[in-house]
């Protein structure tokens, strides 16, 4: 690894899937994999997949004598294909030959892939091979590969292939492969020209067409003419070439691609404007030189330079440079969500859950337009978000624990559990309070952005609608005097039920009950905040009465948050305290740290339901969300005496009972630590740091990176290590830098102003840059500073 590259110098067959899913390229437009050229599917090996931004489809399956519909990322035509033979030869495949020297390098700062390999191959014959491949930023439709053979010890005739393939399914998960994965029927294809050729297919519910075209020309390293033979079948279209080559002598083979399809903006026709385009686009050269300034923009905005920490460096650029290729400046119009695997594989099938609550500090404080539109994607399906509530006997909008193409509820009914072989029922989807993440968010870009117009607009529309829901959801109870919602599940996943019962879903789970509460009073304050006539536009189009307001406020006042009994330990839900505790040391001796608890007490014939044994961080989310003196002011509105000092017991009591099951649970605990105990803290980041990169879960990085993990850990640098906070129009700067960092430097965009931020342990510099207004406001230790366009100020923050 190094500052601006990850690297591999050798070829190892066990990691290659993993190496695919951290070398995928992508612009935000779509993503492919990073195979090899001249590999196709073949399971727990190579997985050449290519992804389309919002590009999903529907399919039934049966199982268990049950049909499921379930929708899909689709895996679209792989345009990488590209090898080669000796005349009456099998085709190359790095299986079949010796491979003498290997390098791989991702470049970051440039967003290319590169191979070189040194083969000897069963006659003897050592080549080497070179590749380099972008998938560019500059223009969203494009992409290429430049691709150089050089025979060492020979030379001859050779014969060259390169295609279109479309005939591929979703088989990149090996848990989903019972079920049906033929998302593609074949239209069109053909050849035009001497060096083009187009693929169309179309998914065969959704009716999304994709239209590829390539251009493929030899560039040098060939004496006389070329032949080409045109190949064609059902969804493949290829060219085959013949060229002589010379000892010592580089042939070189450039591909460029357009991809179109029937989402596109501004376009007649995906394959008309395809054909019309690639004859337009100039050579690789050219092409690459625009792609990489393209990223050198990106980083100047968004990178964060560590001194001190050469390990860390690396990885957070790894983590920033897949977020961008996921969403970016091209992402805005194109409807799309922020999946929680990236588009970089078939894991999670592409859905949109809660991660964005780890992923949109990044944007907002770098690139909020990419925010703005992610958040309208949820906006967008608001309907089905009403209706969904309506059906379950609520009013406002319940938004799906995960969402895809029009906003329904996409979470599986079953699920497969890889450990015992079963399909269990899945009642995840329970997860109601990914309807208060979305207002959380919605106000945290309004935070930060001071944007008026959306929130007028949109975001007060969603942040009203999901607190018409919590106050229908929730309900009084006489007894205690105050309100409750029941039959949901929280954060924490592992448990659904409780012990021995029928009845699934959990009652009062704390997180949930606070975050309901907390909307509730959010939409409460925006009357003070939306114009007059807007507010009562909103409520009359939302069906909002006064009785309604007036539920909302006794709701805000007295919902019910449960605490273990005796102590000021929040209790993860009702009833929680009374379960087993776990045996965590026989069972980290004998499966590891980050377990899967669920699935591997199933496959013994028990239940994590029985124990207290979290996947994640549930309760401790809290003290992620809020500051202590917002989550103070939180529990002092609802009557409970909270105190911060409560904050390290709780911290501690979940800490001995959390399996860190998911990615993100180490991005909490590492944020809630941050200001306790900073080395525990790093330890926990450290961990998150690397749990893509060297796939801590055993196998789930291979289906696709963890998004919300990866922007969690920049987070945590860009927020939590320099103590960013936003409240009342003031950036507030509070740093507490690890022990393992020497310095940090990074620039962050608040209300339109670019601030540079230079950190030590001694010394924090901030530095404001011009901007369309001439001042803006920074706090530091109770203090507010107005700070001029250009002035630069320094903070002693040893005293």
């Amino acid at each position: 690894m190094h500052d601006w590259s990850i690297e591999y110098d050798q070829w190892v067959p066990a990691e290659q899937m993993l190496r695919e899913s951290l070398c995928t390229l992508g612009n935000g437009y779509f993503a492919t994999r990073g195979a090899f050229e001249e590999t196709t599917a073949e399971p727990d090996l190579f997985y050449p997949g290519t992804y389309l931004a919002g590009g999903y489809n529907r399919l039934t399956s049966e199982i268990a004598s049950e049909k499921i519909e379930n929708e899909d990322l689709v895996n679209w035509p792989n345009w990488l294909p590209i090898t080669f033979r000796q005349v009456g030869e099998e085709w190359f495949h790095i299986k079949q030959v010796e491979v003498l020297r290997f390098r791989q390098e991702l470049n970051l700062h440039e967003g290319t892939l590169l191979r070189e390999m040194h083969f000897r191959d069963a006659q003897g014959r050592e080549s080497e091979l070179k590749t380099t491949r972008f998938v560019s930023m500059a223009n969203p439709h494009l992409a290429a590969i430049g691709w150089q053979l050089t025979p060492l010890n020979w030379s001859g005739s050779i014969e060259l292939l390169t295609a279109l393939d479309g005939q591929v399914t979703n088989s990149g998960v090996a848990r989903y492969r019972a079920l049906a994965s033929q998302h593609l029927e074949h239209i069109d294809q053909g050849h035009f020209e001497d060096d083009c050729m187009y693929l169309v297919v179309q998914t065969v519910q959704s009716k999304t067409r994709m239209a590829q075209v390539a251009r493929t020309r030899i560039v040098a390293g060939t004496k006389g003419g070329i032949s080409r033979k045109l190949q064609a079948k059902n969804s493949y279209v290829a060219q085959q070439m013949q060229a002589e080559v010379t000892q010592g002598q580089a042939l070189k083979l450039e591909k460029l691609v357009l991809l179109y399809t029937s989402r596109d903006w501004a376009i007649s026709e995906p394959l008309s404007d395809a054909k019309t385009n690639i004859s337009r686009v100039q050579d690789f050269d050219v092409l690459l030189q625009e792609h990489t300034l393209y990223w050198k923009r990106l980083w100047d905005r968004c990178d964060l330079e560590l001194i001190g920490n050469n390990k860390a460096q690396p990885v957070l650029r790894l983590h920033i440079f897949h977020l961008l290729q996921t969403v970016s400046p091209h992402t805005p119009d194109l409807d799309v969500g922020v999946p929680a695997r990236g588009w970089h594989g078939e894991a999670y099938r592409g859905h949109i859950f809660w991660d964005e609550l780890f992923i949109f500090p990044f944007l907002n404080l770098r690139l909020p337009e990419i925010t703005r539109e992610l958040l309208m994607y949820r906006y967008r399906r608001l309907p089905e978000a009403r209706f969904a509530a309506k059906a379950a006997g609520y009013k406002g909008a319940m938004f799906p624990w995960q969402s895809g193409s029009n906003g329904r509820e996409e979470s599986q009914l079953i699920h497969l559990n890889p450990k015992s072989g079963r399909w269990l029922p899945d009642h995840t989807f329970l997860q109601r309070h990914i309807s208060s993440a979305i207002a959380y968010n919605v106000w945290q870009f309004y935070l930060v952005t001071n944007d008026k117009k959306f929130l007028s607009f949109y975001g007060a529309e969603m942040i009203l609608d999901i607190a018409q829901f919590w106050s229908t959801i929730a309900t009084y109870n006489n007894t205690t005097n105050r309100y409750e919602i029941n039959n949901i599940v929280g954060p924490d996943e592992y448990h659904t039920g409780y012990p021995d019962s029928k009845e699934i879903g959990l009652n009062n789970n704390a997180y949930t009950n606070v975050m309901a509460a907390w909307t509730i009073q959010c939409a409460l304050d925006l009357f003070g905040l939306v114009n007059e006539q807007r507010l009562h536009e909103l409520l009359q189009k939302l069906h909002i009465s006064e009785d309604d307001l007036t539920r909302w406020r006794k709701i805000s006042e007295r919902m019910y948050v449960p605490f273990i009994s005796g102590t000021n330990i929040m209790e993860q839900f009702e009833g929680y305290d009374t379960l087993k505790e776990f045996d965590w040391g026989t069972y980290r001796n004998k499966y590891g740290k980050a377990i899967r608890l669920d699935r591997i007490l199933e496959s013994e014939g028990e239940n994590v339901n029985n124990y207290k044994a979290s996947k994640q961080a549930d309760v401790l989310m809290l003290f992620y969300l809020f500051s202590s003196e917002g989550l103070v002011q939180i529990f002092e509105r609802l009557g409970y005496a909270f105190k911060p000092e409560s904050i390290p017991e709780n911290i501690a009591y979940y800490e001995e009972r959390t399996s860190h099951g998911s990615t993100l649970s180490k991005i909490v605990h590492s944020w809630v630590l941050a200001r306790s105990d900073r080395k525990k803290a790093w330890d926990n980041f450290e961990v998150a740091l690397l749990s893509d990169l060297e796939d801590i879960q055993g196998g789930t990085t291979a289906e696709g990176i963890h998004l919300g993990a990866m922007a969690g850990t920049v987070d945590l640098m860009q927020r939590a290590f320099t103590g960013i906070e936003i409240r009342d129009g003031v950036l507030w700067l509070n740093p507490v830098l690890p022990e393992e960092l020497q310095c940090l430097k990074l620039q962050v965009r608040f209300r339109d102003h670019w601030i540079s931020l230079h950190i030590t342990s001694d010394i924090m510099t901030v530095r404001l840059a011009k901007s369309f207004s001439k001042e803006t406001r920074i706090g530091y230790r109770k203090e507010v500073y107005t700070l001029q366009t250009g002035e630069k100020r320094k903070f002693d923050i040893r005293r």
